[in-house]
């Protein structure tokens, strides 16, 4: 019979732990407004790249195209999001940023940036790119969240 493993030494604890670590430091930066990590992220896309599909932003964002209409919904439902009706195709929506979804996401960034500078503190200065990067090569290397979710058991 084999000892069992040591969940510290599995990565994929560790980064699941890591992604508890990460949400609760967001959310402790963006409660007084209710934006979660996903509507953010969202935003943050589309005050990159207006008038994205939704297929295109859940491609972005690593979702899978369901999860992403929920987080849709709810920033339109607040006035954050915008959706628009493509001229080729009347079943595709356009999304795009509204002002007030522009004036939130300015208003978090410096919370988000603080949430993000706490995740890589316990680093030395000059590893924390080493590890972006890392996680960059890792993430890039590994199946897109849509095709993979399907093979993945319900936590």
């Amino acid at each position: 019979m084999h000892a069992p493993a040591d969940l510290t030494s599995m990565p994929g604890h560790q980064l699941r732990r890591l992604q508890q670590i990460s949400v609760a430091s967001f959310l402790r930066e963006t409660q007084d407004v209710g934006l979660t990590p996903l509507q953010f992220e969202a935003m943050t896309a589309l005050a990159r790249e207006p008038l994205l599909d939704q297929r295109a932003l859940a491609c972005r964002i690593g979702l899978d195209a369901s999860t992403l209409g929920g987080v849709v919904d709810r920033l339109a439902d607040r006035g954050l999001i915008e959706r628009r009706r493509t001229p080729q195709d009347r079943r595709v929506y356009l999304l795009i940023l509204t002002s007030a979804g522009h004036a939130l996401q300015r208003q978090v960034q410096p919370g988000v940036a603080r949430s993000q500078a706490r995740l890589l503190a316990p680093l030395p200065t000059p590893t924390q790119a080493q590890f972006l990067q890392m996680l960059r090569v890792l993430v890039g290397d590994l199946p897109p969240v849509a095709a993979s979710s399907q093979t993945w058991a319900a936590g």
